[in-house]
């Protein structure tokens, strides 16, 4: 056999399994985002509702914290005194900490403290330690933690503190909308969030029977304060670099009520405004997320790379074999592989289209699927290794 005709088949042959992999991918998806909960929304604002304490915990903020605390205190609520806010600085070395004292001299529901240095018998990991102390001069019925990064709407507060009351849960996430900004997120960000809903069973996690599938989202987790205070808030997690995850944990696994719900359209977040923080980010939650499988990290890189890379590799070799003049075989890899990718570039219309994202870059879908699996396999080495573990310059390795 010719070795063109080998290479024919090989291509062919990886073609056909990546849009079996993609038609695997694709059911999946719609089948989690179709089971997907959402936040219901609110006609009017209730007349009334708990008191509530938001915790910004910030470190090096100066980009986002005073649009993040404008939104905040712009909330409807029955009372506006029910609302208060603490900004927790975690020894910025920016101006973060003069910046929410502006707002802070302008509406008097907002406090900024300074959170004390980190004790060192404990290896306290990421926002754990701000969110920690900032619970203790906290007042409201409610405890809500979200990021300096996120943009709440109006009625954001209202609607969640209603959707607690009315179903009695202890603790609600909201999965906010992913807002791209810079090519690097636009690239990354919609497949990572299609990455994270295959993998994920929503009705499993809001189910009070299955105490072992639990899952929150940092950006937004309200609780009820009691709740926070049974399972040992973030204390109980100091060491935890996914610790959204452990407190959903915690609390299903004390017999308390979690709901996880999507609120794209309520809560919005822009996670990394650059391919820097992008890659830190990512590469610190990526294999942790996953509870350290490393079987499970490995296959999905793979299966990864079958999605969103094998088709543009296919469809490239069968163009530039046909235009070399390496005979009909190339013709049918070239075909297999416009079939191929016409999939993918569906598949992930479809899936944006929920998520509330203009649909951009399709056809660097090779590239964005490269950068995934290249975040998989670095996450895989920095948190087993810690070797570059770190989050916003802090190391995350134990001493």
């Amino acid at each position: 056999m010719e070795p063109s005709l080998i290479w024919v088949g090989l291509w062919g042959l990886g073609l056909l399994v990546a849009m079996v992999a993609i038609a695997i991918f694709h059911r999946r998806l719609q089948a989690s985002l179709a089971t997907a909960p959402r936040l219901p929304l609110l006609e009017t604002v209730p007349q009334s509702l708990p008191t509530v304490t938001l915790i910004v915990p910030a470190y090096n903020e100066h980009v986002n914290i005073t649009e993040c605390l404008d939104a905040v205190l712009a909330s409807q609520l029955p009372n506006p005194d029910q609302l208060q806010v603490i900004v927790a600085d975690d020894e910025s070395t920016d101006d973060t900490a003069a910046l929410a004292a502006a707002v802070a001299l302008t509406d008097k529901r907002v406090e900024v403290m300074t959170v004390p240095p980190r004790p060192t018998e404990v290896s306290w990991r990421g926002k754990n330690w701000a969110c920690a102390n900032a619970v203790e001069k906290a007042t409201g019925d409610y405890l809500l933690f979200i990021d300096a990064d996120v943009r709440l709407e109006p009625d954001a507060i209202a609607t969640a503190l209603t959707d607690c009351q009315n179903q009695q849960a202890d603790l609600l996430s909201c999965g906010p909308g992913i807002v791209c900004g810079c090519l690097a997120e636009w690239l990354v960000q919609p497949v990572m969030m299609s990455c994270i809903a295959v993998g994920f069973n929503f009705e499993a996690v809001n189910d009070p029977t299955d105490k072992t599938t639990a899952f929150a989202a940092g950006p937004f987790m309200l609780f009820r304060r009691s709740a926070y205070e049974q399972i040992g808030g973030h204390r109980a997690v100091a060491t935890e670099t996914v610790e959204d995850v452990e407190l959903a944990k915690l609390v299903k696994s004390s017999g308390l009520t979690l709901r996880y719900l999507l609120s794209t359209s309520l809560v919005k977040v822009r996670m990394y405004r650059s391919f820097a923080a992008l890659w830190e980010g990512w590469t610190k939650n990526y294999y942790e997320g996953g509870g350290r499988n490393l079987g499970g990290t490995l296959y999905s890189a793979y299966a990864l790379s079958l999605v969103f890379v094998m088709p543009w590799l296919g469809l490239t070799a069968g163009l530039v074999g046909s235009a070399l003049g390496g005979g009909s075989g190339w013709w049918l890899v070239s075909g297999l592989g416009i079939f191929a990718v016409g999939l993918q570039v569906y598949m992930r219309w479809a899936a944006q289209r929920v998520f509330n994202q203009p649909f951009r870059y399709w056809w660097l879908g090779w590239l964005s699927g490269g950068l995934v699996v290249a975040i998989a396999l670095t996450s895989i080495i920095k948190t087993e290794t810690g070797w570059g573990w770190t989050w916003r310059g802090r190391s995350l390795s134990t001493p």
